[in-house]
């Protein structure tokens, strides 16, 4: 008998949107309950990376082309990208260095790009704008483990809130976008209120560590990025998930029990 095919990793990228008004909080989005993934949860706006992403003529619509990495571009592409789909704010700026403060026609475009009917690229041509790659800050590197019945190889980013931009979910994928402290979104999982996932929930315990935005994005600016994978170990209580001691994130073993549950 042959051995299962491994399940494929995906590249996905997400966003950790920040602002400091009226407090610091974090932007979530509720997934939609029929979604393949995460159904239901508060997750932070993200998803796997498409092929336009890789369009080469990002090169001339973006900030921060020179510095990004080849194989890094599309993935911060992606999740701007996504932010934009799922939450209605774009990272973007006009040639003089102008962030963008939204306007109908990207208003407008948000449910044709989201269902791939539009290439991203198209749009910010035609806003005349420049996607902020600059903007974004590592926070974390996350892959799936094995145990899942999908993987993905998920690159965090922090980033500060542009002003005067609304979050506004797209009713599709996501159903709500809010606003939330990072220890008050901890705490909703915890009572049950909202439905955290694992690496979700480990995310918004490092960004609590943080007192504003601007601190945020200098924490992540000086920590070293170590990939988490999270292994499973068999201890006498049952079997936990463990994460690399340096990551981070403390010593963590989380019991299959929870890691796979709601909280």
């Amino acid at each position: 008998m042959s051995d299962k095919p491994e399940i494929p990793i995906l590249p996905a990228a997400t966003i950790l949107m920040l602002r400091d008004q009226p407090s610091f909080e974090v932007l979530m989005v509720k997934r939609h309950h029929q979604i393949d993934f995460a159904a239901g949860a508060i997750v932070f706006p993200g998803g796997k990376t498409h092929a336009g992403d890789a369009d080469p003529r990002w090169e001339d619509r973006t900030l921060g082309w020179g510095g990004a990495l080849p194989h890094k571009r599309p993935l911060r592409i992606a999740a701007i990208r996504e932010a934009y789909e799922e939450a209605g704010i774009l990272l973007a700026r006009s040639l003089d260095g102008t962030p963008f403060r939204g306007d109908d026609r990207a208003a407008a475009a948000r449910e044709a790009i989201g269902k791939d009917e539009r290439p991203f690229i198209d749009l910010i041509d035609e806003l005349d704008l420049y996607l902020d790659l600059e903007a974004l800050t590592v926070f974390a590197h996350w892959i799936t483990p094995k145990m899942g019945p999908r993987r993905f190889d998920t690159w965090f980013y922090v980033a500060r809130a542009p002003e005067d931009q609304l979050a506004l979910c797209d009713g599709s994928e996501t159903v709500d976008a809010e606003w939330i402290e990072p220890a008050e979104a901890i705490r909703l999982g915890e009572t049950g209120q909202r439905t955290v996932i694992f690496p979700t929930r480990m995310n918004l315990q490092l960004l609590a560590e943080a007192s504003s935005a601007e601190d945020a994005v200098r924490r992540a600016e000086a920590r070293e990025v170590v990939t988490v994978e999270p292994q499973i170990v068999d201890r006498p209580g049952g079997r936990v998930l463990v994460l690399p001691p340096n990551a981070g994130y403390g010593d963590v073993e989380e019991p299959m029990s929870r890691a796979m549950g709601p909280g």
